[in-house]
């Protein structure tokens, strides 16, 4: 089952040296106290926190300071560039008009990794 993703969220980014963090957009429901992220909190540095420094050659400041390194692999900071919203989101969970954000959504980058949750920030769970 999966859990709503709220503001504080953990992430990870498949190219990235570092975990980052979700922060969802002001104004959102609450669970139970912190702001629920929807599918389209996708925004660098607005949402999605770097990730340290990026590994990927499709960057291309680490592109170009790998072949300043004559093809040494060179990682640079971390410029998250997600290029659509999460997938999947939530089904039947709807905050402001859009899906709910689930912690088993991904996005991906522009320069090739793919964005997760690592912890949702929900912990709170409902019998069965």
């Amino acid at each position: 089952m999966s859990l709503l993703v709220c503001s504080g969220a953990g992430t990870s980014c498949s190219f990235g040296a570092a975990p980052g963090t979700l922060m969802a957009m002001p104004g959102t429901v609450t669970e139970p106290a912190m702001p629920a992220a929807t599918v389209t909190d996708m925004m660098a540095y607005v949402n999605i926190a770097p990730f340290g420094m990026c590994m990927s050659l499709a960057n291309p400041a680490v592109a170009a300071a790998t072949a300043a390194a004559l093809g040494a692999l060179t990682p640079q900071p971390c410029t998250p560039v997600p290029v659509s919203p999460w997938v999947p989101g939530a089904l039947k969970v709807m905050i402001c008009g859009r899906p709910a954000l689930t912690s088993d959504s991904m996005t991906t980058c522009a320069f090739g990794g793919v964005i997760k949750i690592t912890t949702p920030q929900q912990f709170i769970t409902q019998g069965t």
